[in-house]
């Protein structure tokens, strides 16, 4: 019998089924499985196939290889009878919800496509788990943004205050999540993940965008960086660490939900001015304040509280934000 703070040791030909491998999250999580020597099935959108190229997505993950043990699977999170099918025909021991739409500002524009897909997909998925009686194992990516208006630190047991349909939306998915599990007995946890980041985020993500500015301006390529809200403060940590803690979750005896965080805060100007200097530059010369990109409302302050993770998962983040700033403005230098 393993106690909370211990895990499994990892199983022989274990099935895993991943929706958002394409992403940051995804890829790092595939390349992590792979490594243990799971059989790795991705779901895709025949969209995001054509415009991203692997080998341009995830230019050093396990996408741009393709190994034996991935498999890719077309398929729409909008589509329950597509999921369904793929869950009965592959019977994952563990199933990685990681797929959403997850751009927070984007979330204003298209609401009812931002509950379609990122809270019912997570609906669809548990139903589909549930109906085919098998012991499978679900991870569903709850978010920070959740915490909303809630004043920090933000633990397991802060209320829920969302300010923005995406974390409305994953709040939603978070309950259906809990839902499944007390109602069916289904081992289904949430990863509460804090901010989480790496040269492999998208670039309409802050972090990223502001690094790639960084190197761009430091090579004369751009003169200017526009950003929003300058004063929003985020726990930011770094994506591969997280990646090992989701799979630590469905490695316990009981299922449950952890926060993942570094339990450190940064301002916006803060993570700038930590690229640019990296580069030589001074980033008030840089940054231009642009309204157009504030959002109708926003989190002011998203502080993690961790220390359930390290009891039980024994996990602790080891990157905190200036480190990660060097991190991400150097893999951009080095871009081509």
């Amino acid at each position: 019998m393993l106690h909370d703070s211990e895990t499994r040791p990892p199983a022989v030909a274990k099935t895993a089924l991943i929706t958002g491998i394409t992403g940051q999250d995804g890829s790092y999580l595939a390349e992590f499985l792979l490594g243990k020597g799971y059989t790795v099935h991705g779901l895709i959108r025949r969209p995001s196939a054509v415009a991203t190229p692997w080998s341009a997505a995830v230019p050093e993950g396990p996408l741009a290889i393709s190994p034996p043990n991935l498999k890719l699977h077309y398929g729409d999170l909008s589509d329950g009878h597509r999921l369904t099918a793929l869950v009965d025909a592959l019977r994952p021991d563990e199933i990685y919800h990681l797929g959403a739409q997850s751009d927070v500002g984007v979330s204003f524009q298209v609401p009812e496509h931002t509950g379609t897909i990122t809270a019912l997909s997570t609906t669809r998925l548990l139903e589909a788990a549930r109906e085919t009686g098998l012991p499978i194992r679900f991870y569903q990516a709850s978010s920070s943004e959740m915490f909303g208006a809630s004043p920090p630190p933000h633990s397991e047991t802060t209320p829920f205050h969302p300010l923005s349909p995406y974390a409305a939306a994953k709040a939603y998915a978070y309950w259906m999540t809990r839902n499944y599990r007390d109602a069916y007995s289904l081992f289904a946890v949430n990863g509460i993940l804090f901010n989480h980041e790496s040269p492999r985020r998208g670039v309409n993500f802050v972090t990223r965008k502001i690094a790639v500015a960084a190197a761009r301006i430091a090579r004369g390529e751009q003169d200017c960086l526009y950003l929003g809200n300058l004063d929003a403060r985020r726990d930011w940590g770094y994506a591969p660490e997280y990646v090992e803690a989701m799979w630590k979750m469905l490695q316990l005896d009981d299922p449950d939900d952890y926060v993942l965080a570094t339990g450190t805060s940064y301002s916006v100007q803060e993570f700038a001015q930590f690229c640019f200097e990296h580069v030589g530059l001074d980033w008030r010369q840089h940054v231009r304040h642009d309204p157009r990109q504030l959002r109708p409302s926003d989190v002011p302050t998203l502080i993690g509280d961790a220390s359930k993770a390290a009891r039980s998962l024994d996990w602790k983040p080891t990157v905190l934000s200036p480190e990660l700033a060097r991190i991400m403005t150097d893999a951009e230098l080095q871009r081509p």
